[in-house]
């Protein structure tokens, strides 16, 4: 996948089925640079809509490249990013050993 940003929930949508059906993938992981900034900026909800969808097709959605910057900017970032990692259907990984150990925390694979 490009290092551009999804433009709408219709293209995180066909990332979904594409992962699903052509590699029957229960995960997929993207960088801050695929996901954009207004991702990271709750206040405009793209955040949510794209978890949505992710837990509406029953995907796991990973975050995976260095967001500290944004974390340490907002708190309510940092609250989201903490809870989500606590959880099994969207994790912040600074990479992808980071990731590893996050999944295998929680036994999902």
């Amino acid at each position: 996948m490009s290092e551009t940003p999804l433009v709408d929930e219709a293209e995180v949508t066909q990332a979904i089925v594409d992962a699903y059906y052509g590699h029957q993938a229960e995960w997929i992981a993207f960088t801050p640079e695929q996901l954009g900034d207004d991702f990271f900026d709750l206040r405009t909800g793209r955040a949510g809509a794209i978890a949505q969808k992710f837990v509406q097709y029953e995907m796991g959605l990973a975050v995976v490249g260095d967001i500290a910057d944004r974390v340490t900017a907002s708190n309510p970032l940092a609250d989201w990013v903490r809870e989500s990692n606590r959880g099994r259907n969207l994790l912040f990984a600074a990479d992808l050993d980071e990731l590893a150990e996050l999944l295998k925390q929680r036994r999902i694979r």
